[in-house]
């Protein structure tokens, strides 16, 4: 088995688990992590997941070993992405606990996330820059959309490795944290989302997402459509809670 997943509470942890290839991604596995993602998605009980790597690497890309073999990654224009689930738009937020190197393929399942916590150790970088395997999971798509195309550019056109001071600046990481950190910071973060009324949460979350492409009217129209479906279901409740007493003065508890 090279993902492992388990739940705490409303938080799914989807794990790759393949340290002695650095966590390279074969056709199998991408398979399994997609099978990971959609099981997420549909479970009722689930709020947030976290992906994560093992043995202290988050992933290093595609396993370049399997390529030409009946374990290479699919290459194919439709389903599932060649790392697996970097095509799909889940209805609910991920985040990426990143130790060590988040590369290749690797950084493309990073910035697929929709946050990203980094620990000390964590290098980001298009290594396969070197071997001219292309970005064809997202890389040249979403790495301009979270850092800006001069910075995304370096990145895509060098290859050269960014530390995790660097991606917490650019914003490439949203969190930085102590070596060996990052899981539990992820976990924590994860459980402080959870605890928001969930169908605010996603429906904000789903308006950002789809205002990309559309105009300033049509990317209004689609947020006050979303937050029809919010005012409905979370905000009567929220305000009683708020006139009861609850979450004054910044309080998030």
């Amino acid at each position: 088995m090279t993902v492992v997943t388990s739940q705490d509470g409303p938080i799914t942890l989807i794990g790759i688990d393949r340290p002695e290839r650095r966590n390279a991604v074969d056709g199998p596995t991408a398979a399994a992590l997609a099978a990971a993602f959609r099981a997420f998605d549909a479970d009722p009980d689930a709020g947030v997941a976290v992906l994560y790597g093992t043995g202290g690497t988050f992933c290093a890309g595609a396993d370049l070993h399997a390529i030409g073999t009946a374990g290479g990654n699919r290459a194919d224009p439709d389903g599932d992405g060649p790392m697996g689930p970097t095509r799909m738009r889940l209805s609910k937020p991920v985040i990426a606990a990143i130790s060590g190197h988040a590369v290749a393929g690797g950084l493309e399942l990073a910035i697929w996330a929709d946050l990203r916590v980094a620990d000390e150790t964590a290098v980001f970088g298009v290594f396969c820059r070197r071997w001219g395997v292309p970005l064809i999971d997202g890389g040249t798509v979403r790495l301009p959309r979270l850092i800006g195309r001069s910075r995304a550019m370096d990145m895509i056109l060098t290859g050269r490795p960014v530390d995790a001071a660097e991606a917490y600046e650019i914003g490439l990481a949203n969190r930085l944290v102590p070596a060996g950190e990052a899981l539990e910071a992820a976990r924590e973060l994860a459980a402080s989302i959870a605890a928001f009324p969930r169908t605010c949460l996603v429906r904000d979350r789903a308006s950002v997402l789809e205002q990309e492409g559309l105009d300033e009217p049509d990317a209004l129209a689609n947020e006050f459509r979303h937050g029809q479906v919010s005012l409905a279901v979370d905000a009567l409740a929220g305000a009683a809670r708020f006139a009861s007493g609850a979450g004054r003065h910044g309080s998030f508890g």
